[in-house]
Formats: C-alpha cells, sequence, structure tokens
C-alpha cells in the first residue's frame, strides 16, 4: 500500500512543486511569455465544434477506479463505509445537442448512461469520493433524458460581450445588458455555485463537497437533475439569477412532487465580477429555501425518547411544508496567468432533514490548481484542496442514537469534523483525451473519530467529443 502511495502522491506533489524538470530557479515574472500558436491551437476535442453553425453535437466520457485500503474501525453500521479493503469503478456517458432557433433562442436535449458503482456503494460519507456515483446504485446502466431546456436571451443593451460556445451556451455574442430565462430541466448547479477552479469533476476534483458547496441541498434527484425555471439578469460586471424548482417526493428520490404549492426551491445568487490588481475576481452570494415533506432531526429524537420508535427515524416526521434554508459564500482568484485559487463557504439549518444532495449542514473549503504551461504542458493541470464538513447538535445526535440518513448511519458517532484533503493531476494525451491520477485522505468519515482515517487514491480517464 505505501508503494501504491508513493506513485499516486510523488507526480502530484513534484508538479505543485515545479519539479517536473531539473532546472536552475528562474526569476519571478509578473507576465509568463505567450503560448506557442500550435500550443494555443491545439484542439480539446476529438471532433470540432464550429461557431459558426446552428447545430451543437458532442459528448463525454469519463470513467472513475477508485480503491480504499482496510482502515480502523471500532464499529460499523448498515449506512458506513467498509472498513474492509475495496475498490469500485463508474462510468458516466453524455450526449450533448443543441440548436440556435434565433439568434437568441436556444434548445438543448441531453442524454446520459451511468454505470458501475461507487466504493461502499455511495454510503458511509458526506463528502464522498466520486462525483459521477448515482446515490441509487441499482438504477442501471439504461440511458436517461439529463436535459431538456429552452434558452430565451432579451438584449437590453446594443454594447455586446465575446462569449464562449459550450454544451450549454450556443450564442457567441451576447448583449452586454440582457435578461435570460431556461425553462426545462437541468441541474441546478450548471449554474448556481459555479468555481472555474473547483466544479468540474471530470478534470478538477472527484469529491462531492470540493466541487460542490456540501451545505447545498440543491433541489435534484438521485440524479442530480430537476425540472425548473431561471431567470438571469446580466449587467457587465455583475449577474443576478434565481431558480424556482421540483424537488423530490422523498431524500433521494428519483420522482418530484409535481404540486409547486406543496413543495418547490426557491435558490437566488449573486455574482460579482472585478479585476483585482489587473487579476480576475469573482465573488458569489447565494441563498436558498427548499419547501417538502421533510423531517425533523429533534422530533424523531423526541419520538424516540418517548418510546414510539425503536431507533430515532427521520422518516416518520416528515410533514408537508417544512422548510430547510441556507447561505453559500463561493470566491474565486486569478493569482497569475497560471495559478488560480478558490474558497466556499457554506450554512443551512440543520434541524430539517438533509434531503436532496449530501448530509453536510456547515462546511468550509479551500484550495486552488495551476496550469502545466509552466512546465510545458499547456492543457495539464495540478490541483489540491481541502474541505472541513460539519453537521449540527441535532443531526449529530440522531446519528449517535442510531438513527439513519440518507448516506450516514454508522450505529453509533463519536462526533468529529469531516476533513478531507484532496490532489490531482490531469494530464492532456491527445485531442480530447485526458488522464488523471488522484487522491483522497478522510479523517473521520461520516463525522466519526472512532473510524479511519482512510486513504482513496484513483485514476480516471475522460474524453470529449
Amino acid at each position: 500500500m505505501n508503494r501504491l502511495l508513493q506513485i499516486v502522491l510523488c507526480p502530484l506533489l513534484l508538479s505543485a512543486l515545479g519539479l517536473a524538470q531539473d532546472r536552475p530557479a528562474a526569476p519571478p515574472q509578473t507576465d509568463p511569455p505567450a503560448e506557442a500558436p500550435s500550443a494555443a491551437a491545439e484542439p480539446l476535442t476529438m471532433f470540432p465544434h464550429p461557431d459558426d453553425t446552428r447545430w451543437y453535437l458532442g459528448g463525454q466520457m469519463n470513467t472513475v477506479l477508485q480503491m480504499h485500503p482496510g482502515f480502523s474501525a471500532a464499529y460499523s453500521g448498515p449506512n458506513s463505509l467498509r472498513d474492509t479493503a475495496e475498490a469500485a469503478d463508474s462510468r458516466v456517458f453524455t450526449l450533448y445537442t443543441g440548436y440556435q432557433l434565433t439568434a437568441t433562442t436556444e434548445v438543448f436535449l441531453d442524454a446520459e448512461s451511468t454505470g458501475g458503482r461507487g466504493i461502499s456503494n455511495g454510503l458511509g460519507l458526506a463528502g464522498y469520493t466520486n462525483l459521477d456515483v448515482v446515490r441509487n446504485p441499482y438504477l442501471g446502466a439504461a440511458p436517461y433524458l439529463a436535459r431538456a431546456m429552452i434558452r430565451q436571451i432579451i438584449p437590453l443593451s446594443k454594447d455586446t460581450v465575446e462569449a464562449d460556445r459550450d454544451p450549454l451556451d450556443l450564442a457567441t455574442k451576447v448583449a452586454a445588458r440582457r435578461l435570460e430565462f431556461r425553462v426545462g430541466k437541468f441541474s441546478a448547479v450548471d449554474f448556481f455555485d459555479q468555481n472555474d477552479a473547483g466544479s468540474d469533476s471530470h478534470l478538477q476534483f472527484l469529491n462531492w463537497t470540493l466541487d460542490n458547496n456540501g451545505a447545498y441541498d440543491y433541489a435534484a434527484d438521485t440524479r442530480g437533475y430537476t425540472w425548473g425555471i431561471m431567470a438571469e439578469y446580466d449587467n457587465h460586471d455583475w449577474t443576478l439569477r434565481f431558480l424556482e424548482a421540483a424537488m423530490p417526493k422523498i431524500a433521494n428520490g428519483l420522482r418530484f412532487e409535481t404540486d409547486l404549492l406543496q413543495a418547490h426551491a426557491d435558490n437566488l445568487e449573486f455574482e460579482y465580477r472585478h479585476k483585482l490588481a489587473g487579476r480576475q475576481t469573482t465573488l458569489r452570494l447565494l441563498s436558498y429555501a427548499n419547501h417538502a415533506a421533510m423531517g425533523d432531526y429533534a422530533e424523531s429524537i423526541g419520538e424516540y425518547e418517548r418510546g414510539l420508535t425503536p431507533a430515532p427515524e427521520i422518516t416518520a416526521t416528515r410533514r408537508q411544508g417544512r422548510v430547510k434554508f441556507g447561505f453559500g459564500v463561493n470566491a474565486q482568484q486569478e493569482l497569475t496567468r497560471d495559478v488560480r485559487c478558490f474558497l466556499r463557504g457554506g450554512w443551512n439549518n440543520g434541524t430539517t432533514e438533509s434531503f436532496a444532495y449530501t448530509e453536510v449542514d456547515d462546511t468550509i473549503e479551500a484550495g486552488g490548481d495551476v496550469s502545466g504551461r509552466l512546465w510545458k504542458r499547456h492543457n495539464d493541470r495540478v490541483g489540491a484542496a481541502f474541505v472541513s464538513n460539519g453537521i449540527s447538535s441535532e443531526h449529530r445526535e440522531y446519528l449517535a442514537l442510531g438513527g439513519l440518513g440518507f448516506l450516514l448511519g454508522d450505529g453509533s458517532l463519536t462526533y468529529g469534523r469531516e476533513n478531507i484533503f484532496e490532489s490531482y493531476y490531469t494530464a492532456h494525451f491527445w485531442r480530447g483525451v485526458f488522464g488523471a491520477m488522484d487522491v483522497q485522505h478522510i479523517n473521520h468519515p461520516g463525522y466519526n473519530q472512532d473510524r479511519g482515517p482512510v486513504w482513496v487514491p484513483a485514476i480516471r480517464l475522460h474524453m470529449d467529443f
């Protein structure tokens, strides 16, 4: 096992320290030299995606192999991370299609298939180690509709700004001041809580609570998607977006509540963009409120203490009209042309049941990445980040008394914050083919000081079409 960790960690540390080549220290540079034209023009997809067509047709494949050795555990429960060595692989295939009906109207239809399983079938961790893992391992690999969406742009000014074309945005020029509406099926985190250095599990971090704000219990089914309507106002250096979305009928469920008066999610985010000492700064402030038939941890503990249930049971206390609300902050800073850092923080009212994303009530995260241009690998990237997740006093007492969440439940609990460090090196092989080595160290898995720590190395292969 020590040899395996050396193999995984050494390239990450060498690259992060700039020691991939034996060379003398260089004087500090305020502006690195321009990239060679051949490197800048190198295609990063298997097939070209021209900007001058109405159609967009593309796809991606992401496969991850993870393992962990055996680790110390005083006890285990039905929802524990297994303390014996295990390995698992996951696969996600996505087909992206889009069409520009007019210069301001776009439609999108994406199909997806997921296969394989995560370690311990996705249980035992709040900061789970692989964002590609569907939280219900029994759904199978049958294709499903991931996104079906209309985008309507309403220009409010004559001046325009350049825009990058991607699977969810087809216009290459948009009004600097504009309204946008999106209606249909998509993921809330396609647009909310985005971060250039820490939101892409296909090329960056793998952990759920490093790619997303763990305390953001965003409306989603077990595959991560919802139906909703989003309005966005853009005005040069700031953006305000609001999303009204459908909630699942049950925690981690696949079916949605169709009566929006009974259940819905309100999401509001303010984004501000600014140049600080000539380097890009972005700040995002998030708030949300979920309305659904959710349980209450304190109430379930009370029912257990009165002898009404053999153990605290959150599902027995679900009542329509409960509200789970929270807040988040998300900041990123470009330090040099090749180095970025980011910070996330989040909190929610932890007495209401964790329902849609993961079992985190407060979180703080910091990390960054470095471009491989520094060692003449223009499309490589190395990153590292740390996140500390916590839960409320009611939530921890619920688990300590033997209660089960949809992810956690060791049968008992000696509480400690779940602290996770992750580092990766992503290498560009050819056109749209990338490979990565990744390692995570998790202290107090499932918030339990009686279990762990555990190392989770991984290998990832990614292809863009």
